[in-house]
């Protein structure tokens, strides 16, 4: 998957079809937002062996206990079902490279 992190906060266009958004990411990325927590906006867990590499600008991957590192270009994050999400407080976009092989959490 290449996924486009902007920096600030995820805040949806307020002339967004909720719906039709929804649907066309069930299509793109089937199950990713099951794996979203509704009170704890961007964390999320998947059931997965990831393999992230950051191909430009920076991004903060935040850990379940508060633990955060700042990733850059030629970084590479391994991770096997761990609770994340991923924040730009940069001023560029970030684009990330990741490989997803299913997996079971223990």
């Amino acid at each position: 998957m290449i996924n486009t992190i902007p920096p600030g906060e995820l805040v949806p266009p307020t002339n967004v079809d909720t719906a039709a958004a929804l649907a066309e990411l069930e299509r793109q990325m089937p199950g990713a937002m099951a794996a979203m927590e509704p009170d704890a906006p961007g964390m999320h867990t998947t059931d997965s062996l990831d393999y992230v590499l950051i191909v430009s600008g920076e991004v903060t991957l935040e850990l379940d206990d508060g633990e955060r590192t700042v990733l850059r270009a030629g970084d590479v994050v391994v991770q096997n079902g761990t609770r994340h999400a991923w924040r730009n407080h940069g001023t560029e976009t970030c684009m990330i490279v990741g490989v997803a092989i299913g997996a079971d959490r223990v």
